[in-house]
């Protein structure tokens, strides 16, 4: 039986979800067909407090309920906490927009494009030079092992340039056949893989953020890419539960991560075998993190609140309202892609138009958080389940939190 709380707290509970009616049934139903062990969606508003909806355990053989305070693998969430990092970098004059990435990481100035993937890896130099803008919209070129099935990114899968944690246990298409192996090396073989296309002319989700952490690393002259988010980010924001790599105490708040394959959910990392109790060959900026629905929400909230908690700066209003705006390349095509119809900025998509104002990302085991500066909204749906596309409880998640914003509205 899962502990109950005092009246007081259900009854307050009871009101919250009240008033996000489609939010509390999507994540009773998840839980409820017991799709998932558990599942939180938080939410807020402006600076004012953090809301949860949560039901469940943390894993279907683990009986702690889930709670803001629970650890979940961000993979993808953690993109934009590496944007922002490089908009203070842009902001301090320490990197510019426009500068070749090539500045900090000499190994990728002679990069090759690729004369025609269906049919190998035969290239020619590039003609452009990776920029900083490139990275942060996706629009260098470089591949995304794990993710993507096109012949580079599959071989930089094939050695090992796989920057992600999943599992102990190797696992096709998410582990690589050999280690991943340190930054320096990492960027040596990255350069060994053609691009998919010339620097700057389409939009392709891709392993640009990995190597942004390393780029921030360098420019700052910090001790490690993890030590520069915790001194600039996470210790000014109270971000006291994110981590590259989680302490051997914190294993009871962690979830468990399952791979679901015809419908039964397989544990692929459980708390006690996960591998993020290891350290991984260095910070990964585009898929690293685990974090809490409570710290990634101190985040969300710099992004809604002019990049304060309370009175503290901790991102200045201009690097926030460059990292938040839709930095692509003039002439980048993003037909059929994920952003089509949007814009992407520091690390998620930017809403134009009528969804302007709204910014987030998502990540490879189901989760995703955005923001609506418009109306001050904060929002997060937390659960562990890859691939993430066998449910779409995503996109059921923007599209329930829509419609409860708009019947709030609307009364």
């Amino acid at each position: 039986m899962l502990p109950t709380r005092a009246f007081g707290a259900t009854s307050a509970a009871a009101v919250f979800e009240s008033s996000w009616p489609k939010v509390t049934g999507l994540v009773s139903r998840y839980v409820t067909e017991r799709k998932v062990p558990g599942m939180i969606a938080a939410l807020g508003w402006g600076d004012g407090p953090l809301g949860a909806i949560a039901r469940g355990i943390e894993g279907f053989d683990d009986s702690d309920p889930v709670s803001p305070d629970s650890l979940f693998r961000l993979y993808s969430m953690t993109k934009p906490i590496t944007g922002m990092a490089a908009m203070l970098l842009i902001d301090e004059g320490k990197l510019g927009l426009d500068q070749p990435v090539a500045d900090f990481v000499p190994e990728l100035a002679q990069m090759r494009v690729a004369l025609d993937l269906a049919k190998g890896l035969e290239s020619r130099p590039a003609r452009a030079q990776i920029t900083i803008r490139h990275l942060l919209t996706h629009t260098s070129g470089l591949g995304y092992a794990g993710m993507s099935r096109d012949k580079a990114s599959l071989e930089l899968l094939r050695t090992g340039v796989v920057p992600a944690v999943v599992s102990r246990y190797s696992i096709p298409q998410f582990t690589p056949p050999v280690p991943t192996p340190g930054p320096e090396e990492f960027l040596r073989r990255t350069a060994r893989v053609p691009l998919l296309f010339e620097p700057g002319t389409r939009w392709s989700y891709s392993m640009a953020y990995d190597v942004l952490g390393i780029v921030i690393e360098r420019a700052s002259k910090a001790r490690n890419f993890a030590a520069f988010l915790q001194e600039r980010i996470f210790d000014p924001a109270g971000m006291k539960d994110s981590f590259f790599q989680l302490p051997p105490s914190l294993e009871r708040k962690l979830t468990t991560n399952y791979g679901v394959l015809e419908g039964i959910a397989i544990p692929i990392d459980r708390p006690q075998s996960s591998a993020y109790f290891d350290p991984p060959p260095f910070a990964y900026g585009g898929a690293g993190l685990v974090s809490t629905p409570a710290d990634y929400d101190r985040f969300l909230g710099l992004l809604v609140n002019r990049g304060k908690v309370g009175r503290r700066q901790v991102i200045s209003e201009r690097a926030l309202a460059m990292g938040l705006s839709n930095l692509l390349p003039s002439g980048a095509s993003i037909r059929g892609t994920a952003i089509e119809g949007a814009g992407f900025g520091a690390g998620g998509r930017v809403g134009l138009g009528a969804d302007e104002g709204s910014f987030g990302w998502s990540g490879a085991a189901g989760t995703v958080g955005f923001i609506n500066r418009r109306i001050g909204l904060r929002a997060g749906l937390y659960v562990q389940y890859m691939p993430f596309t066998v449910y779409p409880v995503q996109q059921e998640f923007i599209a329930a939190a829509r419609d409860d914003v708009l019947g709030r509205l609307s009364r």
